[in-house]
């Protein structure tokens, strides 16, 4: 059998996986995952509710299902895909935004890897399934206790090969493997007993550079205050008083992994699973606020962000715009794409331009936003309103 895994895990490897290991399935630890619902953590991922008996055991979701094939692509881009990052008040993209979706550039090779453990082991498609962060699956607990690495005080995978840049799937089937194993800390034991942080020695970077303090306690993350999650997962309003804290990031967010010192041994992917869109991170500012339905569709086309949809990255665009231009005054240039979508058809794009007009131009936001007040019916945009003639000057949020 070891024999047979080795060269399995050389094929999985030659279809653009950079990391293959195995784990036996086996029941959980519920703690974990119940506490962080319990607290409201998910905010209003309902799913993760619905979801949580199969997440915390396999067999509900394969019934008979022995062991979990945890697979790994590492997206770090390199110096290439850097370029751009860094240039000040442009937008910052989550860095597997910078690709095709995922989701789908992997399938293909999914497919593949199931005809393969078919061949290996005489079983049928209906002996496994596999997912790549699209199903019931906790894959950083499985692919720590694959080996893949360990998990963060950042809540994530950090690889001691690839740092904190891996992209997960996973394979569950009937078939027995035989268990890699997790890390083993080549530290002292830590004081809680548990393994978040089991290679973090007392670093705690990630905890401190959250810019809006989502990261409570070591490994657990709040959904409710995180960038990504506010970016991305959440389809209504982003909370006033975390509107600064987002600052330039206009889809998902970066931070606790960049920090991160294992990141020093981070290298280029291979990228056999993944397409570039580098491209993406040229866009200015501007051009995203003054995108329209059909220009979104052609720009974003294949990437996770099309899932956000036109009106979601409108309403991140002008929360960006409000923190880059911040107390610039009238005559910066995203004042008038900002008034423009202060009349959008979406109040969800509407009640941002209302906020960021008024971070750029204070007290003279009421007389530029004049006439779309005068228009305004809806309540969530109106209290936006109100807000900006409660406040005196620009750059308060």
């Amino acid at each position: 059998m070891k024999l047979q895994q080795e060269e399995l895990r050389h094929r999985l490897m030659a279809l653009g996986f950079e990391e293959v290991r195995f784990a036996r399935l086996a029941d959980v630890p519920a703690a974990g995952l119940t506490d962080w619902l319990g607290r409201g953590f998910q905010a209003d991922m309902t799913w993760m509710e619905r979801t949580a008996a199969k997440r915390l055991d396999p067999r509900l979701v394969l019934p008979g299902a022995r062991s979990v094939i945890m697979l790994g692509v590492n997206y770090w881009p390199g110096k290439e895909g850097e370029r751009g990052q860094s240039t000040a008040g442009s937008p910052v993209w989550a860095r597997y935004t910078r690709y095709e979706d995922y989701h789908d550039t992997f399938k293909p090779a999914l497919v593949t890897a199931g005809r393969v453990i078919e061949e290996f082991f005489g079983v049928r498609g209906t002996d496994y399934r596999y997912y790549a962060d699209t199903g019931p699956v906790l894959e950083r607990g499985w692919a720590e206790r694959a080996g893949l690495g360990f998990l963060g005080k950042n809540g994530m995978l950090i690889s001691r090969r690839f740092g904190n840049w891996l992209l997960l799937a996973a394979i569950l089937t009937r078939v027995e493997l035989e268990a890699d194993g997790p890390l083993r800390a080549r530290i002292r034991s830590l004081a809680t007993g548990g393994r978040t942080g089991l290679l973090c020695g007392k670093c705690v970077r990630c905890i401190a550079a959250c810019p809006t303090q989502a990261i409570p306690e070591p490994g657990l993350i709040d959904a409710r205050r995180c960038i990504s999650y506010q970016t991305i997962e959440n389809k209504g309003m982003i909370p006033r008083e975390l509107r600064r804290g987002v600052g330039e990031h206009i889809y998902g967010c970066d931070v606790c992994l960049e920090v991160c010192p294992w990141n020093r041994f981070a290298r280029a992917g291979r990228r056999l699973l993944l397409a570039a869109r580098f491209e993406i991170t040229a866009l200015t500012l501007r051009e995203l606020l003054e995108l329209t339905a059909t220009r979104f569709a052609e720009v974003f086309r294949r990437t996770p962000i099309k899932r956000l949809r036109l009106t979601g990255l409108l309403r991140n665009a002008c929360v960006v715009a409000g923190n880059v231009a911040v107390q610039a005054g009238t005559t910066h240039d995203l004042v008038a794409p900002l008034r423009r979508l202060a009349e959008h058809p979406a109040p969800i794009v509407r009640a941002h331009a209302v906020w960021a007009v008024q971070q750029i131009t204070g007290a003279e936001a009421t007389e530029l936003l004049a006439a779309a007040r005068a228009n305004e019916t809806d309540p969530v945009v109106t209290a936006e309103y109100e807000a900006v003639g409660r406040l005196p000057g620009a750059g308060e949020s």
